[in-house]
């Protein structure tokens, strides 16, 4: 296509001159004329670029091209809703995550550079926590490999080019950050923590988690099919999750990876308090073992447990910690008490050990200590 003068017996009577012409596709093209070259150039930019993502929709069968980041992120998340391997769990991350791109989700794609990138990671430095806190380094490296995973959906299905940037996007560091400490109970201050409740219920689900690690979606998707007390077990089928802004709607999903479905060996102490809550259980009408162990035909709610939680440590005197925390102080009570490293992650449900090791990595002192110490022994009484 070009751009040219017509003649002077073809100008309209507002001094209209300048016109674009040409073939695209096959097809020859004339434009209305306009007052300069300029704005000539400029209609003929924006109609090549409508003829071009007209045919990148006829060959995507209909599909519209996203033109900003926010759109390429919903477009993305829509993807991922339609494959069946995804969990909810992920797409209400997603949801979550999409929210800290504001400042940058209106960035033409075609115009998306690394000056964009770097501006939105200096807001994510400035940021600050629900907690009131500076967001941690792993949180924005975390948005940032989404960020990532974004771009790489969009070079594969629409043929944009952010290679330009790649090599230039690098991960969040602060080698000033001191790591955020792990938080857990001993087994001495577990026994504070569970001698004020005075409910079967919650005095069981705490025993649960303390002992058996379970995840909290774990905890509050077990139900009495999933407990043989002949064998004093408990399986982890299936996982609750909430839906994100959907107060006491919830929805029952798989475990959090393959490796999570496991089957726990229950301690007698469990075993007692679990048998006691299934009687009790019982007496409510239309009762069946396909009940949610902590609660009825719907899961206890997080924030009930998590305010029950929180009253009883205030009552004990002790530290608060998460309810995800329960799950380390599991940990903790396995390997500080001899535990192989290789039967901790299957009781945990990790995918690898080396998923145990990086987390539980501190744990393994006191066990460090005791070789030492049997090895000092050893030569001792040579």
């Amino acid at each position: 296509m070009s751009v040219r003068q017509v003649g002077k017996d073809e100008w309209t009577k507002d001094g209209r001159k300048w016109i674009f012409e040409g073939r695209f596709n096959g097809k020859k093209f004339k434009s209305k004329k306009y007052r300069t070259c300029r704005e000539a150039e400029q209609a003929q930019t924006t109609y090549i670029k409508k003829l071009e993502e007209e045919r990148l929709l006829e060959e995507s069968g209909g599909i519209k091209r996203p033109e900003t980041l926010g759109e390429l992120m919903l477009d993305h998340m829509n993807y991922q809703r339609d494959n069946d391997e995804v969990k909810y769990t992920t797409l209400n991350n997603y949801e979550k995550k999409i929210k800290h791109f504001d400042s940058i989700k209106d960035i033409r794609l075609d115009e998306l550079n690394i000056n964009h990138i770097d501006s939105w990671k200096k807001r994510m430095n400035k940021k600050i926590s629900p907690a009131g806190t500076p967001l941690a380094t792993r949180t924005k490296n975390d948005l940032f490999k989404y960020l990532k995973s974004v771009l790489n959906y969009g070079t594969k299905k629409y043929d944009f080019n952010f290679f330009s940037m790649y090599n230039k996007m690098t991960n969040f560091k602060n080698a000033n950050e001191v790591p955020k400490e792990m938080e857990f109970y001993t087994f001495e201050e577990f026994q504070q923590f569970i001698s004020v409740e005075d409910d079967l219920k919650f005095k069981a689900l705490f025993e649960t988690l303390y002992y058996c690690g379970l995840r909290r979606g774990e905890l509050r998707g077990l139900r009495w099919i999933d407990i043989d007390f002949n064998k004093k077990e408990l399986s982890v089928k299936k996982n609750v999750v909430n839906v994100s802004g959907e107060s006491g709607y919830w929805v029952l999903t798989t475990p959090k990876t393959r490796t999570s479905y496991r089957t726990i060996p229950m301690p007698d102490i469990l075993v007692q308090d679990l048998k006691l809550l299934k009687e009790d259980s019982k007496k409510y009408y239309g009762f069946e073992d396909k009940w949610f162990v902590f609660g009825d035909i719907s899961p206890i709610h997080p924030d009930v447990l998590r305010r029950r939680k929180n009253d009883n440590a205030n009552k004990a005197g002790i530290k608060q910690i998460r309810i995800h925390d329960f799950r380390h102080s599991c940990a903790s009570l396995l390997i500080n008490n001899g535990a192989n490293i290789t039967l901790v992650a299957r009781y945990l449900g990790h995918a690898k050990i080396d998923e145990t090791l990086n987390t539980y990595s501190h744990f393994f002192k006191s066990t460090l200590d005791n070789i030492v110490n049997t090895i000092n022994n050893i030569n001792e009484q040579r």
